[in-house]
């Protein structure tokens, strides 16, 4: 069979616009990234009654193909639409790290996948890249904080808050930040957790 991204570059695109008209959203319901990628704005919700039947796929033990959740969850979605249900598949932004790492993305897989695959696997829409400026911000202000007197006695020792970063990357799982001199904030040790672990990506998914 074909690769994953083979399948994936060969499938015909339908415009996201004319699958949101079948759902029976309207055009000022959703919010277009160019042809095939969009957002549903949250005023569609308020126009409708809830109603229909959520499933939740919410673990399975991986092939070592590597299909998993998203596999299963894609292909439900597929089967119950080939027996003439409304069915509409809902699953989060994949991880860059993992993307580049053994797991690989997380768009389902073979003739079971989302498309345009290597969008989704990669930025998407730019929501990760909001999510991470949001909490590094706050990690900004905590050492600007620590630099300009630490008013709130905060033990640099006992600091919890991390940086994040959307990547694999070892070195920066445990490191030092501070140093440079008097300029540089206090020494003490950091770590970076890559965005779906961040605080701020818990706070959206309940908001």
């Amino acid at each position: 069979m074909a690769s994953d991204i083979a399948i994936a570059q060969a499938a015909k695109l339908r415009p996201v616009a004319d699958i949101a008209a079948e759902l029976g959203l309207d055009e000022d319901e959703i919010e277009l990234y160019g042809k095939y990628k969009a957002k549903v704005r949250l005023g569609a919700l308020a126009r409708r009654k809830p109603k229909g039947r959520l499933v939740l796929v919410t673990g399975i033990n991986p092939t070592p193909a590597g299909e998993g959740k998203s596999t299963v969850t894609v292909g439900v979605t597929q089967a119950l639409r080939k027996i003439g249900k409304q069915a509409v598949l809902c699953m989060r932004e994949p991880s860059l790290g993992p993307v580049f790492g053994v797991k690989g993305g997380a768009a389902g897989g073979g003739y079971a996948q989302v498309v345009p695959m290597e969008d989704i696997n990669l930025h998407f829409t730019g929501d990760f890249h909001a999510i991470a400026s949001a909490h590094n911000l706050l990690s900004a202000m905590l050492d600007a904080h620590l630099h300009h007197g630490n008013a709130l006695g905060l033990d640099t020792r006992r600091i919890t808050w991390p940086r994040t970063i959307d990547m694999n990357d070892r070195a920066l799982r445990n490191i030092i930040v501070g140093l440079g001199g008097l300029n540089a904030g206090p020494a003490r040790e950091e770590r970076f957790v890559i965005i779906p672990g961040s605080e701020i990506m818990a706070i959206m998914a309940l908001a």
